[in-house]
């Protein structure tokens, strides 16, 4: 199953990973034209009642098919999960280009920027607030559950915010299907695809997460030894912890 310019993949849950937005598994194909028309009269329809997500935004965007959010990259996140797989949260900055089923929820961005979006995606693909969400999920991972994760949010100029903006957008721009969004981003695209550099962005990920949590070292370490029975953390841990220690002593 392939896409070209007619034809546009459909993701399900399992098209996606952490920091993998293409697992090559894939729901099915649709037809390019007839979704995005399809797409855009829902769109429209939906803007007019107040409970709908689309109502949040402008009339001016939402006649505008060229912004139909199946056209640009976004957040999605698996809905089926549950807190005794190895991660609950799975979320992935899935390409543009691409439809989603209802097993695969997305968010839309009525307001803030791409930093902003980088941002959130890096708290909800660290262990940190992963531990969290497997203390609250049970077998389905959807938006009242998903609402209520407290994103900590020190706002723009905040030097650890940025820099889990900067990580999460290097580690999700993998190709140059991201190119446009890396750019708004400001990192340049393909930028952690190495393996080393890769898992050591990762490491400080979880560090810079749980610094903006405030947590301190105690708090690192039950994360790591009760985060999932009969799986070692140390050396992540370990490596986190350096990364924590930096940014202690540079705050």
């Amino acid at each position: 199953m392939t896409a070209d310019g007619r034809h546009w993949l459909v993701y399900k849950g399992a098209s996606f990973d952490i920091w993998q937005p293409d697992t090559g598994t894939y729901f099915a194909s649709v037809d390019a034209a007839e979704i995005t028309d399809h797409l855009q009269q829902k769109r429209r329809r939906a803007h007019g009642h107040a409970k709908s997500p689309f109502s949040e935004f402008d009339r001016d965007q939402v006649e505008d098919p060229s912004t139909l959010p199946c056209r640009q990259p976004r957040i999605a996140f698996r809905d089926v999960t549950n807190r005794r797989n190895t991660r609950t949260v799975i979320a992935a900055l899935v390409p543009g280009e691409v439809v989603l089923t209802n097993k695969a929820p997305y968010l839309l961005w009525p307001s803030g920027n791409k930093r902003d979006e980088a941002y959130v995606l890096g708290v909800l693909s660290s262990m940190v607030l992963d531990w969290f969400a497997r203390c609250e999920v049970e077998l389905n991972l959807n938006f009242f559950v998903l609402n209520n994760f407290p994103i900590p949010d020190p706002g723009a100029g905040h030097a650890v915010r940025d820099r889990v903006a900067e990580i999460a957008g290097r580690l999700a721009a993998v190709d140059e299907r991201y190119a446009d969004w890396a750019a708004e981003v400001g990192v340049a695209v393909g930028s952690a695809n190495d393996p080393a550099v890769k898992a050591d962005l990762i490491h400080e990920l979880d560090a810079c997460v749980a610094h903006l949590y405030g947590l301190d070292e105690s708090d690192i370490a039950v994360i790591y030894e009760t985060f999932h029975e009969g799986k070692d953390y140390t050396a992540h841990h370990t490596a986190v912890l350096d990364h924590f220690r930096h940014w202690k002593q540079n705050q």
